[in-house]
Order: structure tokens, then sequence, then C-alpha cells
């Protein structure tokens, strides 16, 4: 331990201005910036990060980037020391911090999300609010350092984003009329300078405390900022003016439900990007009595935050919509929603049927609806299994439909956001032609948006398909793949699919320990990423645990049955099953990935081999001879110089092949 029990506590504080503290005592800082940063970096990563890493994201071409990191560590090794142990744990060729209890800020607020902000009290919330004295690391300019600046400005926007829920949470856990609803709402407003419900919020909250000095006073003071920034205050004062004329003020729907929630920061019009608002409605028509839609629909809010792709309104502001009996179409206006999820409940013969529909709030069109049936006694698996299964669905339904609304959009008005949604479109064609159009559309969300790790995920993945399909130069299209995927981590660590990317761009650098455990980390942030289960499958379809891909493979199908990527995740099994000898089965998997609209050369070379494997040499030839009249013939050469197959599995299709002729 790093600090031992006697010792007064140490802390560390990164959000506000940087401070590392013994007893509450402040200690003095090294004079330079890098050894802060460095500091910032290993505690957010809060795991072992690699030397090159840290040069490569801090020193922009030095002479000695590993010597200067040397002489960082040193400077932070004498500040955070409290005791006997070394503070910074180096094994190999990585380093991490080893604080033992020590009190780092950026830590507690990271268990307090993996845990869930929707299972803290008001003490906790207010405890974690307090912890936000000013923007993380404020002050710190990354002059010479492009990396770690794009890093920072993630960071400070993940943050921010965090400190507005907890604030959003504190306005629906405190009564109206109450100093701490008051308090909440203050902070709120100033985080959210130019949102006028955050102004219209405070300005009510300050009339029912009598205070319309101040109500008044804080009106003139945001319409100066509208102006500045060019914007219409005329509805925020028309608002006030009726809220003045009120007999006796009470709160208003509303004007109050839609400020219980922290709205997305990126949601402002105007801004590079926009995640879509998602409102999980109350179970309605509840007989069962049971509570388990509720655990449902709880459950489901908690999974489809933690994708990072959506901003789902809190549970209290919905629920306070529905004990006021709002229609659907009211709970949207109030609520901002682009997207409305309704739960209903059915009971029959001891069972519970839930009813799930996701509707887009503009166009009161129903954009998917599923049934599935609850059992109590399931416990902890029900929430598994059905939880995952719906939020992979609402999510996949989401993606689809601000997909087609992207499509429609001329290119020179499209957000980050829209160009992404693009891209994945063009992606999915799985051709040259397309690949090179989703490349351009992710490079113009980056371009529009360099904080946005999505963005950088979707340049990773269009590389990668150039380096697998050998569209381009396997070792610069590998280089590029991992490059972005890097930068898609700095920008966000805790967004799955940039781990998604960053596992898949070091399978392609051969480095299948480190793919499996960046996959895993996916899995452990969004367990309903069929993405991620996906590439587990496909990674060790090849060369790792075949029954562990037969695993992965049929939970990605059963969180995304019609998921663009099923092609390959039938070629996985189809591998994984050629592997364990099941070359029947292998044979029927393969068809089944051949069959799909979007399927590639590779899989038809999975499709050929397997089925040559189960003795069908009369279902292999037709796939043989699409192999072979390529321009130049597609041979088992190239098939098995695009994966990674074990020594077994290599020599396993290399016989495949010459009963095809493709050796």
């Amino acid at each position: 331990m790093a600090v031992s029990a006697g010792s007064p506590r140490l802390g560390v504080r990164l959000l506000g201005r940087p401070e590392v503290l013994t007893g509450g005592v402040p200690r003095p800082l090294p004079a330079s910036r890098k050894a802060v940063m460095v500091l910032a970096y290993l505690a957010v990563a809060s795991r072992p990060v690699a030397r090159s890493q840290l040069c490569d994201l801090l020193w922009d071409g030095p002479n000695d980037p590993r010597g200067e990191l040397r002489w960082c560590l040193t400077k932070l090794r004498r500040l955070l020391s409290s005791g006997d142990a070394d503070p910074i744990e180096a094994k190999a060729d990585h380093v991490a911090l080893a604080l033992g209890n020590a009190d780092v800020d950026v830590w507690a607020l990271q268990a307090a999300t993996r845990d869930g902000l929707a299972r803290l009290g008001v003490a906790d919330l207010e405890d974690l609010a307090a912890r936000f004295p000013g923007p993380f690391l404020d002050g710190v300019q990354a002059d010479r350092a492009p990396a770690f600046e794009t890093w920072l400005s993630g960071q400070r926007r993940s943050f921010r984003s965090l400190h507005l829920d907890v604030v959003g949470r504190l306005c629906e856990a405190h009564p109206a009329g109450t100093p701490g609803r008051l308090r909440a709402l203050e902070v709120r407003a100033g985080l959210m300078p130019e949102d006028t419900p955050a102004h219209l919020a405070l300005l009510e909250e300050l009339a029912l405390h009598g205070d319309l000095a101040g109500a008044e006073a804080h009106l003139a003071a945001t319409a100066k900022v509208y102006a500045a920034e060019g914007l219409d205050s005329a509805p925020l004062r028309s608002a006030w003016r009726a809220l003045r004329a009120t007999p006796r003020v009470q709160p208003s729907p509303a004007l109050t439900v839609p400020l219980a929630r922290a709205a997305d920061p990126l949601a402002r019009a105007g801004g590079a990007r926009r995640r879509p608002r998602v409102a999980i409605m109350p179970p309605t028509a509840q007989t069962d009595a049971t509570g388990l839609a509720d655990a449902v629909a709880h459950d489901v809010i908690g999974r489809l935050a933690r994708l990072r792709s959506l901003a789902v309104i809190a549970w209290g502001s919905v629920s306070a919509l529905a004990r006021r009996g709002l229609s659907p179409e009211e709970a949207a206006t109030a609520l901002s929603a682009d997207y409305l999820a309704g739960f209903s409940t059915r009971s029959f013969s001891g069972r519970t049927r839930l009813d799930v529909d996701l509707v887009d709030a503009a166009t009161r069109t129903l954009l998917w609806s599923e049934t599935f049936d609850l059992v109590r006694e399931q416990g902890l698996l029900l929430l598994e299994e059905v939880g995952s299964a719906v939020v992979a669905s609402l999510s996949h339904a989401v993606e689809l439909a601000e997909r087609d609304r992207a499509l429609v959009k001329p290119a020179g008005s499209l957000t980050a956001w829209e160009a992404y949604h693009r891209g994945l479109w063009h992606m999915y064609q799985f051709t040259v032609a397309e690949n090179g159009l989703a490349l351009a559309e992710f490079q113009e969300a980056a371009r529009l948006d360099p904080t946005f790790a999505r963005a950088h995920a979707g340049i990773s993945f269009t590389h990668w398909q150039n380096a697998f399909q050998r569209w381009g130069d396997p070792v610069q299209e590998t280089a590029a793949a991992y490059a972005a995927a890097s930068r898609s981590l700095l920008v966000d660590d805790l967004d799955p699919l940039a781990h998604w990317s960053m596992g898949r761009a070091l399978w392609l650098k051969g480095s299948h320990g480190e793919s499996l455990a960046e996959l895993r980390r996916a899995i452990d942030i969004s367990p309903s990423l069929s993405l991620a289960h996906y590439a587990i499958a496909f990674v060790q379809s090849q060369s790792g645990d075949p029954v562990e891909a037969i695993r992965a493979a049929e939970q990605a199908r059963q969180l995304s049955p019609f998921d663009p990527l099923l092609f390959g995740t039938y070629g996985a099994l189809a591998m994984a099953h050629a592997r364990l000898e099941q070359f029947a089965q292998a044979a029927e998997w393969a068809l089944l990935a051949v069959a799909q609209p979007n399927a590639h050369r590779l899989i038809v070379a999975i499709a050929a081999h397997c089925l040559a494997l189960a003795g069908r040499l009369e279902d292999a030839a037709p796939l043989a001879v699409r192999l072979r009249a390529g321009t130049p013939p597609y041979l088992t050469s190239d098939f098995l110089a695009a994966f990674h197959f074990a020594p077994e599995g290599r020599q396993l299709f290399q016989h495949a092949g010459r009963r095809l002729g493709l050796a």
C-alpha cells in the first residue's frame, strides 16, 4: 500500500485546479505541466498504460521522450509518496498509479458511474456534486501535445456531462421550493448558459422562494448572454411574464420536468453533434403486481445510458409525467425527447407478458415492437436476458432511424452525428467503393467534432476492412486502424465502441490476448453491445477457444438477430465448429453466412472451405468457381493470409483447399 494506516490520507484533485493534498494540506506541484498531465492520464485510465502510449500522447517529437517520461515519473513519485511503497507501479513496459486508499476525485466519480447514479441518495449526490469545483484540469494547456489536447477536450466534455447528470438528479431529488433544489438549478443554469429550459426552471424556483428581484436580475443577465451569442431571449421573457401574471406561482410540469435530467451538452442547436434523447416510459396496465416490468424498465435505462450513443432521460422525470397523466405526445414535448419507448404488461396463467415499442416522437410512427414473457423465478437472469435484448433492439432501432434521417439530408448541412450515421450506411455495404465513402463521412464527422469517439472508431473500422480484405496495403492500413482506434480511446475511454475498435485493430497486429482484453472491456462497459460479442467470436474462432467462440456468437445473435454483420457471426460459428471437427454444423452455418445480402468474398471462402470439409463438394463447387473467377483468382493461400488460424486450423483448411482445387 502506498498509504500506511497511520498516515494522513492522500488526496488527488483533478477537477478544477489540480491539487495533491495530505490531510487536506496542499503539496507543491512540480513546475512541469507534463508531470501533472501524466498524473491525470494515469488516474483516468485506472489501469497500466504503456510507456510508448504516454510518449506518443505527450511529446510531439522530442529527442528523448522516454527520458522525459522517466523524469516526470520521478517527480510524481516524490509528489505522491506517503509511505514506504512506490506510488508508481512499473511492470515491464507499463506504468500505473498505486495509491492504495487515496481519495482521488476521478476514481470516486468513475465508481459512482459504474455502480449507477440512480442508486445514490441525496447525500451521496451532494457529495459528488461538491467534487466539481471547475472543469477537468482547469488551467492546464497542452501546448505542443495535440494528442493530449484531443484527449483533454474529450475528458472535459465527459466530466461536464457527468456533472450535469448529478445536478439534474439533485433537481429531481429535492422538492420544489426547497433550498437544495434552488442550489441545484443555479448550478445547472451556470453550466448551460444558453439553455432556455434551464433558465425557466430557475426563474420559476426563484419565484417560489419569493425572490422576484433575484429572478429579474437573473433574467437580465441571461438576456445579455443571449444577445452576445446572437440568441433570441424573447421566449424566455415571455414565459417569465406569464409566470409573474399567475396569481400564485406553482411548479409547472411543462417547465420543471425537462430539468429533472441533465440535458445532453451536445444537444444544443448548432452543436457539432447531438445524441438522440430517449425516454423510457413507466409500464402501463400493470396488473401482475410483481414489479418485474418496473425492474426491467429501470435496468434498460441503466444499460442504454452505458452505450453512450444515446441521451436517456431520467426515470424520475418520466415518472413525474406519468403521475400527471400526460399523453405520450405531451410527454415527448415536455421531455424534449426524440424517441419514446413504451412498456405495457399483461398477466395470464401466472405469467406476465411485457410489450415494448419504440415511437418516433416527431412523426408518431412505430419504429419497433417486441413481446417478452417474464417469469419472476428467473430473478437476475430475467434482467440479464430480457434487459439485454430490449436494449440491443432499442438501440439498433434508434441507429436505423438516425441513419435514415441523415441519408436524406444535404451533405453540406450534416452535423458530426449525422455524418457518422451516413458513414455507417456506406460501411455496411462491404465494397471497396462504399468503404471509401464511409471513410470520407467518418473523417468529416471527426473534422466537425474531433472529440467524437465514434467517428474515430468508424475511421478505424474502414482501415480495418482495407487491411482485412486486402483493399489496400495491409501494413499501412493496420497502422491506420490502430492509430484511429487509439484516438477514439483518447477521446472517450468509456465508450464501448472505442474499446471494440481497439480490440479489432490489435487483432490485425497479431496481439490476440490484448485484443480479447479490449473486447471484454467493451462488454464490461456495455453488456448489450452485440458487436463486441461477435468480435470475440471472430477472434476465438480462429486461434483461441472455439467453444467460447460459439457461446459469444450465440450471444451476438440473440442480442441483434438482424445485425448488418450477421454474416460474420455465422462465419465465426462455421470456423469454430470446423476447428471442433463438427463439419456438418460448420457447413450449415457457412451456408447461412454466404446467404446474407452483404456477404463479401471472405465469407464465400469460409463457406466453400467448410462445405469441402463436410464432404459437400457439389455445394462447394459453385462457390469455388466464384473465388477462381476473381482477378487474380482467390486461393486458399489468400484465405489463410487474411485469417489468423492456429496451426491445426491452417492444416484443416489447407486440406479443404486442395479438395476444392484452390490450393
